[in-house]
């Protein structure tokens, strides 16, 4: 690959990934639409919907210098629980996962790695989900927790000194 064929990348990304016709499975991508229409970002940001991309997702990333993943996470927990990994632990937890846009994500950052391009900083800030039946909207209980899990992801970019500002009122969100 060569650098030309690059998209130009933000100094930080936020990444959406999950599959939307799973309910509670796209809760990355319902989370990264949530934060798009509810602040205004700075320049230096880039939300992205990632969906259920795999190794074309590196053209997206390649370059960033932090890089915030949303998504539904098997954790294992109970249903709504609220998991965070950062940098080394993200390639752990994704070793352990299945689902083919969890497998791209690791694809992608492992290939970053090994070319000597790794991302200085990743996150990873996911929920357990409720529900993964067919479907195009969220659980009612996973569409309850939007606006909490967005004010989390709102901490992460300003601990990264990405300050968004609010854009009045929050959406309602549709449920099933």
């Amino acid at each position: 690959m060569n650098d030309e064929s690059l998209v130009e990348v933000a100094p930080i990304t936020v990444l959406g990934i999950g599959n939307i016709i799973l309910r509670d499975e796209g809760f990355g991508v319902r989370a990264m639409e949530y934060l798009q229409e509810g602040w205004n970002f700075p320049e230096e940001v880039r939300l992205l919907d990632g969906g259920t991309l795999g190794p074309e997702l590196l053209h997206f990333v390649m370059g960033t210098q932090r890089l915030l993943i949303l998504d539904a996470i098997s954790g294992g927990g109970a249903p709504g629980k609220v998991y965070r990994f950062e940098n080394d632990a993200v390639m752990a937890h994704f070793q352990e996962k299945l689902s083919s846009h969890e497998i791209g994500i690791q694809d992608v950052l492992a290939w970053l790695t090994i070319t000597n391009r790794a991302i200085p900083q990743v996150v990873v800030l996911g929920m357990q989900p409720y529900e993964l039946s067919a479907g195009l909207t969220l659980s009612p209980e996973m569409a309850a927790a939007l606006p909490s899990f967005a004010a989390r992801a709102v901490e992460e970019l300003v601990r990264w000194g990405a300050v968004p500002s609010p854009r009045g009122m929050q959406r309602s969100v549709r449920i099933a």
